[in-house]
């Protein structure tokens, strides 16, 4: 394309009207290369990093192709997870909010699947979710695609590395129609292609940024001589670097909880994520780490997966990845959309092997460094945010806007006092000042949101 304007691209007009006022004006490479594939009907496997802007580049496909006049599913959106299918339905409902009556389901487990069946009963455009709870709804006969137009494999590794293979095989054959494939990769490997080989015909390939650029990601490697000391250096690093959101990466479930727990006993404001956590629990402290409201979040693989940040600062593994797929999944959760970050692993002696394998297979020397010298009056950063949740959310018809003007209409906060809202089905979570966060609960008890009054608390 000569040119990576929006504009360029032959989308409906209120799609490029609202890009506009969003301030979508050019391309990312990933969407540049991407979306005119997408808009001509051809299959497409696309491998990019993660925050590359990829879920744009499928989601105005789908909005695209869209006939809101028919309820049916038109457009099938698989994610690894709850948080991520989240996460991608928030901005396919942004990106075609000038589009009128679209109707768009998420599907996934850790809620009950009666109210979903209800949903699908009354008829939806677009579905988004994961495969477990898809196959269960096409299994009993609550979804069906005889309208399909587009099928979206997100983070399909991720899917497969969380042994979806035979769930997602089972979705495809459903899936009777002609109809557009995409597949989206940080990584290729061979399962992937062998997915590839049975969902798609006559894929294009596209790969954009799939590994960093040498000066967005800053890497060091610190040593541990004892694998006692591991905690301790993990700590000297956190405050080392002062950064204000940093993700650490742990092997097993167990293993979060007691590093969360140690770093809370040093003073830092740390909790774990992982698949033990209940999905509310696990709703709220991403939305915390999000909220900048929670400073360092420790997360296995899995649990991370879903978490999409564009200013995450800081990434530590706490042992070295296994392989170079996991470590650029890893890393690739900074640096991203052209900022810079930082990147970190926690090296023992017998992992020398693991780290230098790991050079060989990146083309670059990995050197080890000592561990900083910290000053004994350096103090855990405390997060400049709190969250606050309100016992109502999108089913009581509340939007964010509602909720700041809530907030502001006293004159006694002001707009740069609130931070990130998220509505969710049934809550929303407000992030606010730390010094402001008695009287934005004071007004939040007091004033009505959308004509109610709705309970409040810090969480």
């Amino acid at each position: 394309m000569a040119t990576s304007e929006f504009a360029s691209l032959n989308l409906k007009p209120e799609l490029l009207h609202n890009l506009e006022t969003l301030e979508y004006n050019a391309m990312t490479p990933v969407q540049a290369q991407s979306l005119p594939q997408v808009l001509a009907g051809n299959d497409l496997i696309v491998r990019a990093k993660t925050g590359s802007g990829k879920t744009a580049a499928f989601a105005l496909g789908a909005l695209q192709c869209l006939d809101v006049a028919r309820i049916d599913v038109q457009v099938l959106v698989l994610c690894p997870t709850r948080e991520l299918s989240d996460q991608v339905a928030t901005e396919i409902r942004q990106l075609g909010r000038a589009i009128h009556n679209i109707k768009l389901l998420t599907l996934c487990g850790g809620t009950p699947s009666r109210p979903q069946r209800d949903s699908l009963s009354r008829g939806a455009h677009i579905v988004v979710g994961t495969p477990g709870r898809i196959e269960e709804h096409v299994r009993k006969g609550h979804l069906k695609f005889a309208s399909i137009k587009l099928l979206v494999l997100d983070e399909a590794d991720r899917m497969l590395d969380m042994g979806f293979q035979p769930t997602i095989d089972l979705i495809v054959d459903a899936v009777k129609v002609e109809h557009q494939t995409l597949l989206f990769s940080a990584t290729y490997p061979e399962a992937i292609e062998q997915l590839v080989t049975r969902v798609m015909q006559t894929p294009v390939s596209v790969e954009v940024d799939v590994t960093h650029n040498a000066g967005s990601i800053v890497e060091a490697f610190y040593l541990v001589e004892h694998e006692s000391d591991r905690i301790d250096v993990l700590e000297k690093v956190l405050l080392h670097y002062q950064l204000e959101t940093a993700l650490v990466f742990c092997t097993t479930k167990l293993q979060t909880e007691e590093v969360a727990q140690s770093l809370r006993r040093r003073g830092f404001s740390a909790l774990s994520i992982n698949g033990d956590l209940e999905q509310r629990e696990r709703d709220s402290r991403l939305v915390r780490f999000t909220n900048k409201s929670l400073c360092v979040l420790v997360a296995t693989d899995v649990a991370a997966r879903g978490l999409d940040i564009e200013e995450l600062d800081l990434v530590i593994n706490f042992h070295v990845a296994r392989d170079v797929d996991m470590h650029t999944h890893r890393i690739g959760r900074t640096g991203r959309a052209g900022r810079s970050g930082v990147a970190c692993a926690l090296v023992h002696e017998r992992e020398r092997n693991k780290l230098q394998q790991l050079g060989e297979s990146l083309g670059r020397d990995l050197k080890i460094s000592e561990v900083p010298l910290i000053s004994d009056k350096t103090l855990p950063l405390k997060p400049e945010m709190v969250t606050l949740e309100l016992a109502g959310g999108r089913k009581d018809k509340i939007r964010a806007g509602d909720v700041v003007g809530a907030m502001t209409a006293s004159g006694k906060l002001a707009g740069g006092d609130v931070g990130n809202i998220k509505v969710a089905d049934k809550c929303t979570y407000i992030a606010v000042r730390r010094e402001k966060r008695d009287q934005a609960l004071d007004i939040l008890a007091d004033r009505k949101v959308k004509g109610r009054r709705f309970r409040v608390r810090k969480i």
